[in-house]
């Protein structure tokens, strides 16, 4: 059995909330029981990224969610600054050069960079849609491959698929994987969904979960469950 605090750090809190008044209040609120936010889109506009370097400065772990997509130097500098932040994880899109870029660009620093291989609210006919022949599985394998001969530092996926992508990473890489909900939980928009415990079991080595802590009453009680059942794997 993994020991608590290994399991504490693996655990990765979405702050997906509107204000920066609403962030704080969640990482007070989960003082003491969770190491490790997630920073995206909503909150980064909304002086999010400042919240970031707070959060880093004070040896919390920062997942900064941008997935970035760009020209290979456009990556490259974003990533050098990104690196001055301190954060501990940094998405882009798993597209070969772009991730190459930004090898190169955090080469020396402690940033692990993710790949995104396919987003866990698509299913086959939202990949058909954007223009790929591949289904979902496939896709996420073929980027999984690419991510690793890149030289990133891990991958993020659907649980669904991290059995199968840990034959081709290894054990080494990080395998994020959002689109987790307790059992009988309301999987809103995502579609690719598992629960915490079944997360831990195929492979995962960190969970990204907002709503069901975030918008839960107790928010430290949901947490302390969440952590629960991923030990029970």
């Amino acid at each position: 059995m993994i020991e608590a605090r290994e399991m504490k750090d693996r655990l990765i809190v979405g702050l997906d909330v509107p204000t920066m008044a609403e962030a704080g209040r969640v990482v007070r609120d989960l003082e003491g029981v969770v190491s490790f936010y997630k920073i995206g889109y909503q909150l980064a506009f909304a002086g999010g990224l400042d919240f970031a370097r707070e959060l880093a400065d004070s040896g919390i772990n920062v997942f900064l969610d941008m997935k970035l997509l760009d020209i290979d130097n456009t990556i490259a500098k974003g990533v050098e600054n990104i690196v001055r932040m301190g954060v501990s994880m940094l998405t882009l899109h798993a597209y070969p050069k772009a991730m190459r870029a930004a090898v190169e660009a955090a080469r020396g620093s402690d940033l692990c960079l993710l790949g995104v291989t396919v987003l866990t609210s698509m299913d086959e006919q939202d990949v058909i849609e954007a223009g790929y022949e591949l289904d979902p599985h496939t896709l996420v394998l073929r980027r999984a491959e690419q991510a690793l001969q890149a030289g990133m530092g891990g991958i993020v996926c659907s649980a669904n698929e991290t059995e199968a992508v840990r034959r081709i990473v290894g054990p080494a890489m990080a395998v994020v994987t959002p689109g987790i909900r307790p059992a009988g939980a309301d999987h809103g928009d995502q579609k690719r969904v598992v629960t915490p415990r079944q997360a831990i079991s195929n492979g995962s080595s960190h969970l990204v979960v907002a709503r069901p802590i975030v918008g839960a009453q107790d928010r430290r009680a949901a947490a302390l469950a969440i952590l629960e059942d991923m030990r029970a794997a």
